[in-house]
């Protein structure tokens, strides 16, 4: 099932085409990763998401329904630039967010002791926001996306500001609200976590969607059928069916080469080839990053 499916959306500002017949779909449970250069039109979508914004045209569709009002409380929405009181103390700040998502004031107080807890932020209940360093306020934010306990997360850029300890602490916490039922969209421009978090990606690009998919599958697409072994041939020798293109010594003195456009079914025959002359030591097919994928598709669209 899909939780949410956008239906040739378009967005116009004066001259500016901020989306132009944009379509995807979001399966349930899924971390999907929404992915582009700036200006590409990611945050024009998320507005149309999350009601702030209308399409010009097309629609959006959240559980097969129309996107409309009533789905507001069941979708968080954590902005890049973040929008605290700074003046607000801030278990004063994040009752009054939870509230605003229906939530009745016992069950918010309740879920907002379990995640202070959690973050060990106790002693900043009385505090103002502005006395609280970026990387505590970032905390106090995600806080106040995620406890009314959406059905969808939207999460921009959510680890601006953090700490590699905090960052990993997120992480850690997006993991366990997918692992609980929570479909969460990602939109960063940080590829290695795009590689450690997302199920299925969409890249937009001036204004137009230009791929989609799962990341996995994107990955064997944009592959060259190349593969890297590992091993302890100082020459290796390789017959006029594979196509050596370089070796290179590793930091344990063993040799790494790489071989181009070896199809899945003469695997065995290229293993056997080299297992006859020394050791493997790894044997893998070089899938490309998506940061390779990003800016072929990039530069190329």
């Amino acid at each position: 099932m899909n939780i949410l499916e956008v239906q040739s959306v378009s967005k116009q500002y004066a001259s500016h085409k901020a989306l132009s017949e944009v379509s995807l779909v979001v399966p349930q449970g899924v971390i999907f990763g929404l992915l582009g250069p700036n200006g590409a039109g990611k945050t024009s979508l998320i507005r149309i998401i999350t009601q702030i914004t209308k399409p010009d045209s097309g629609q959006v569709l959240f559980k097969g329904e129309v996107l409309n009002t009533q789905h507001t409380s069941k979708i968080g929405y954590l902005p890049e630039e973040r929008g605290l009181y700074k003046k607000m103390q801030v278990g004063e700040q994040l009752l009054y967010m939870a509230r605003l998502k229906g939530m009745p004031r016992t069950e918010a107080l309740n879920e907002l002791k379990q995640w202070v807890d959690r973050f060990e932020i106790g002693g900043w209940w009385n505090k103002k926001v502005d006395e609280l360093s970026k990387g505590m306020q970032q905390k106090i934010q995600f806080i106040a996306t995620v406890v009314h306990r959406p059905e969808l997360l939207i999460l921009d850029e959510p680890f601006s500001g953090f700490d590699p300890i905090n960052a990993e602490l997120i992480t850690r916490e997006i993991l366990d609200l997918q692992k609980n039922g929570t479909t969460i969209i990602f939109s960063t421009h940080r590829m290695e976590s795009v590689e450690q978090l997302c199920n299925d990606v969409a890249l937009i690009n001036q204004s137009k969607k230009v791929l989609d998919g799962n990341l996995n599958a994107i990955k064997k697409q944009f592959g060259n059928q190349s593969v890297v072994i590992e091993h302890n041939c100082e020459k290796l020798i390789l017959s006029d069916s594979f196509s050596l293109l370089s070796t290179v010594t590793t930091p344990l003195g063993r040799f790494q080469s790489v071989i181009a456009n070896v199809p899945e079914s003469s695997y065995s025959q290229l293993l056997q080839q080299v297992l006859q002359q020394g050791t493997v030591f790894r044997f893998e097919e070089q899938i490309p990053s998506m940061q390779d994928i990003f800016v072929k598709v990039v530069l190329g669209s």
